[in-house]
């Protein structure tokens, strides 16, 4: 019985899944209808005569508004502004402002504004997801579908059959379509049929086309190629030589419309690397943008385009095309955006995340802090070094962290970014190059596929010095990694180690912390202070006394001022809390002094980390706790013995 429900769950999934193909590949079929038909639906639906900005923005869709001032991480990151967030583009993290940038060239573009005559151009460096985000955009055009004349190579609008100053008027007030969208334009295939129909506009059928990458329906993908003997039919077609014999090489239908401008009408053309196309080659785009139109290589009339042209290229690509006067006319045709490395290292992690989910390391065990130090390393190489301020510090007030009370030297964020200026992130390591990084880490242990930081804090300086990049730059890259990660990741794992060490680490925290506000209140106000739970009575001195305990771990300079800060803090937090005691962890300064003064009394730590032989049970019991509690925070047994003779042997040599 229970095999033959497996059958029928399988037969049932794979019902699911064929119909679901066939239902999908049915979709994207020709609708066919008359040019009646069509100027009536034109009527009910604005979209099906819509510009292709139009219907990207209608595909990009509705953005989720976020008040920053709610959220104080992202309101020190943000300035309290709104700030928009896109569905279609929810996985790209850290690029807030680029897909800002991105939505408001095709809302402007959509409004008929200069945008709609320009090329969409973006600029960064390698490995900034400027490919992803041009995958992204042609999925998002293959969401609307496009209405066309039946048979046209180019897929153009029925509207071209127009003149605008002929029919516009009476286009407008019957069928509510706009005059600008006239543009009078027919493809010389189209003024060819309409010739031989005799003027008879009922002829001609319209179609429903969905556009698609894989078909080249709407979407198109050029790239610059050998120098020596490219030319512009990548962009307009040539005539086809096989059709010779039938036609003249001035008949339409003796042309091949395979250039990227033809195939893309109405719909995307991508041109990768465009920059280092020669010159000739993208004089066709100048016409595309600016008239809607471009001439192919025969003597036939311009073929219509109304479709966007997106390109993406490297700066110095850019940089070598803008400084040659010659190119002066195309310059104002770019709608530029910046597409920078992410400098949040919080963003940074999500991206890495992203990557593995989509390899076979997905379920690979990573340890705690492994993509935090690959994400800090990263973001350290995009920043630019702050004058009188901490690099390090600067990467975290970048992620919105607060150091008030931790770095007095560290600025506001808005503060870095004028001294930084517009460039800041366009240089650096690419997250193409930390995902190698951690292919290697992955797979640096031959018996285990895992990844942890020990193992990237070595498998980093190597592929820094196998770089082989400039003495001065390898010598900074080797200072991120010496001077920033491995102090703070000592002190990370020796945190790690000791939390587990203790089995109530966050209770017992608590209860030095809150015992701690109480005996300090007491001295501030000089009043004795009567234990509870045993009756002893603590006068002003041995007050004192217990408080200096606490605190000498820590090294606090002036007890009289901390006393009295961390007490004015509780009581502030209780009064906005309704009497409630904070955490002990709420409060920077005090959180420290708690932590070292719990793992000041751990003499006998090291007998229970080391992986050494026990000499007694209760030890041996005492160090598979402690591993337990390592492997719940993450780790497998074997990183835990990597950490801990790491940890000891750093703390040695210190």
């Amino acid at each position: 019985m229970n095999t033959e429900l497996g059958k029928s769950d399988l037969n049932s999934s794979e019902t699911d899944i064929f119909g679901q193909y066939q239902s999908r590949f049915a979709n994207m079929q020709q609708t066919e209808m008359s040019l009646e038909d069509y100027l009536h639906l034109c009527k009910e639906d604005p979209l099906v005569y819509a510009s292709a900005a139009e219907r990207m923005l209608k595909a990009i869709g509705t953005p989720e508004e976020i008040d920053t001032r709610s959220d104080p991480r992202l309101s020190r990151i943000f300035g309290n502004r709104v700030v928009r967030r896109y569905p279609s583009f929810e996985d790209f993290y850290g690029m807030e402002e680029v897909i800002e940038n991105i939505v408001a060239y095709f809302r402007h573009a959509a409004q008929g504004l200069e945008e709609r005559k320009q090329v969409l151009y973006l600029l960064g460096p390698v490995g900034s997801a400027k490919s992803s985000l041009a995958e992204r955009l042609k999925a998002l055009m293959e969401n609307m579908p496009i209405y066309a004349l039946k048979g046209s190579p180019v897929n153009e609008s029925p509207l071209g059959l127009f003149d605008p100053v002929q029919f516009g008027t009476s286009l407008e007030d019957k069928y509510g379509i706009p005059r600008r969208y006239l543009t009078g334009i027919a493809s010389p295939w189209a003024t060819k049929r309409l010739a031989e129909f005799g003027g008879d506009l009922r002829k001609f059928k319209v179609v429903r086309l969905v556009p698609s990458t894989l078909n080249q329906v709407a979407i198109a993908k050029t790239e610059p190629g050998d120098e020596n003997n490219q030319d512009i039919s990548a962009l307009v077609g040539k005539v086809d030589i096989r059709k010779l014999n039938q036609y003249s090489q001035d008949d339409p239908d003796a042309y091949s419309f395979s250039g990227g401008l033809c195939l893309a009408n109405q719909g995307l053309l991508e041109f990768v690397e465009m920059f280092k196309a020669p010159i000739k080659m993208l004089h066709p785009l100048l016409t595309a943008t600016q008239e809607r139109n471009f001439k192919g290589t025969e003597g036939f009339g311009s073929i219509p385009f109304d479709g966007i042209i997106l390109a993406h290229s490297n700066e110095s690509e850019w940089t070598q095309f803008r400084n040659n006067k010659t190119n002066e006319a195309f310059l104002d045709r770019v709608y530029i955006v910046k597409v920078p490395y992410c400098l949040r290292v919080s963003e940074e992690i999500k991206i890495y995340e992203k990557l593995l989910e989509h390899s076979s390391l997905r379920h690979a065990p990573c340890a705690p802090g492994t993509l935090k130090m690959m994400a800090q390393f990263s973001v350290l190489t995009r920043l630019k070094e702050p004058a009188n301020s901490n690099l390090f510090s600067k990467m975290r007030v970048y992620d919105g962290e607060n150091l008030k009370d931790v770095d007095p030297h560290a600025k506001p964020i808005q503060e870095y970014r004028d001294a930084a200026g517009p460039d800041e992130g366009m240089q650096g390591s690419s997250t193409r190059w930390a995902y190698k990084v951690l292919s290697k880490v992955f797979n640096f242990d031959h018996h285990e596929v895992a990844a942890n930081p020990v193992h990237l804090l070595y498998v980093l300086e190597q592929q820094v010095i196998k770089d082989n990049l400039p003495e001065e730059q390898t010598r900074k890259l080797l200072d991120f990694i010496k001077g920033y990660l491995t102090p703070r990741y000592a002190e990370f794992v020796a945190k790690e180690i000791q939390t587990a060490y203790l089995e109530s680490y966050s209770e017992y925290g608590q209860n030095l912390f809150e015992r701690y506000i109480q005996f300090a209140d007491k001295w501030i106000q000089n009043e004795e202070f009567r234990d509870p739970a045993t009756g002893q009575i603590f006068d002003r001195e041995s007050l004192n006394e217990e408080l200096n305990r606490i605190e000498k771990p820590a090294g606090i300079a002036n007890p009289k001022d901390f006393r009295n800060e961390v007490v004015n803090f509780v009581l502030r937090a209780q009064a906005s809390n309704s009497g409630q005691m904070p955490l002990w962890t709420s409060y920077e300064k005090l959180r420290e002094v708690i932590e070292r003064s719990m793992f000041s009394k751990t003499e006998d730590l090291l007998p229970v980390i080391s992986f050494d032989a026990k000499g007694s049970k209760e030890s041996k019991e005492k160090h598979e706790n402690f591993v337990a509690r390592m492997v719940t925070k993450g780790y497998t047994e074997k990183q835990v013995r990597l950490l801990v003779e790491w940890h000891l042997r750093v703390k040695k040599a210190s």
